[in-house]
């Protein structure tokens, strides 16, 4: 099939990942081509991908002073997605039946939903977060939805009042996140945000008397210079924002992973990467999480409760690795992933052929 996969412009999809978006977008990336589809993947600058995935980038602007000027002129940030997306939907409009056989929106923007059904071809989105306004406002302006797939059950039922959405869960390459002997100090690994609150599992393992090592982008510098920083030190640590090898060397001699949302996992891609490397979790029990992490995998406490945290750390590094690894391998694989959305675009394909 030809394949157009559509990635945030915001962040390239590249090692190191921004985030779980980049690293499964670049996973299915891999996967298609390697199963011998045509991939195109329309991202961000300075993407790379696989050899066989073709990078198509998204479109730029740089308006005038003048314009700019206006006191209701929209933020840089937000003028770029818009410019972005706009480009992409209008280009797709015009040659997308004649170069591709499905999109597959991995983005989070409102354009390539409410602009779906301008296109000769059919549309997959990805929903990646919990509900957001801007999508829900194009949702109410379109005729007939397009078709919607969510990362985790949990993620579905939270959008079910706009969309209903089929499940394919996000996969790893298991090669790659290969299991490891444990031991060494708790690993807490993502974006460091306040969302993500890192400083809690700071404040849990040195409770729990445990040593810590972080790992990922520093996107929000202030809550990192407020929170994270100050409490680095002694047996706390932060390695930097590592590549995927790196982190999976991590995981792998470390004794547990530890997981701090304070808002809502659309699915937890940090938690599966743990549990591949065969290491447990100890997380607080939001969102897709829930359906992420077994009893048998890790243990979930209750949402910014640090106490039971700490207690959860020491309980979940004495899991039997090889159970936690055969549960990442039972439902957090690559094949799986990209069988599923192999079938849902053959699924829509057929549909337009029997239009």
């Amino acid at each position: 099939m030809r394949i157009c996969l559509v990635a945030s412009n915001r962040f390239p999809v590249r090692e190191p990942f921004a985030g779980g978006l980049e690293s499964m977008t670049a996973t299915l990336a891999r996967g298609l081509a390697e199963r011998g589809h045509e991939v195109t993947l329309v991202a961000g600058p300075g993407s790379e991908v696989h050899p066989a995935v073709r990078l198509a980038p998204l479109a730029t602007v740089q308006v005038s002073a003048a314009a700019m000027a206006d006191r209701f002129a929209p933020g840089p940030e937000w003028l770029a997605d818009h410019h972005a997306y706009l480009g992409l939907m209008l280009s797709l409009a015009r040659t997308g039946a004649r170069d591709f056989d499905v999109v597959h929106n991995n983005s989070l923007h409102h354009l390539p939903v409410s602009m779906a059904s301008a296109l000769d071809v059919p549309v997959l989105t990805t929903l990646h977060t919990p509900p957001l306004p801007l999508l829900e406002s194009a949702l109410a302006l379109c005729p007939s939805p397009p078709r919607f797939v969510a990362v985790s059950q949990w993620t579905s039922d939270a959008w079910r009042h706009v969309v209903e959405s089929d499940v394919v869960r996000n996969g790893l390459d298991l090669d790659a996140w290969s299991p490891g002997p444990g031991g060494g100090p708790a690993v807490w690994s993502g974006r460091l945000v306040s969302e993500k609150a890192p400083h809690l599992a700071i404040d849990a393992c040195r409770a729990a008397g445990v040593p810590l090592v972080l790992a990922g982008p520093v996107q929000e510098p202030a809550y990192f210079a407020s929170e994270v920083a100050p409490r680095l030190g002694g047996e706390v640590t932060y390695a930097g924002h590592l590549t995927g090898s790196a982190l999976a060397r991590l995981l792998r001699d470390a004794s547990v992973a530890v997981v701090t949302p304070s808002w809502d996992e659309p699915y937890g891609l940090v938690a599966a990467e743990a549990m591949a490397c065969g290491t447990p979790v100890a997380a607080f029990a939001r969102g897709g999480l829930t359906q992420v992490v077994s009893a048998g995998s890790g243990v979930l406490v209750p949402p910014g409760d640090v106490a039971a945290l700490a207690a959860a750390v020491v309980t979940a590094a004495g899991l039997d690795r090889r159970a936690v690894r055969a549960h990442a391998e039972a439902t957090c694989g690559q094949d799986a992933m990209v069988e599923g959305y192999l079938a849902h675009y053959a699924d829509l394909q057929h549909r337009v052929d029997a239009a």
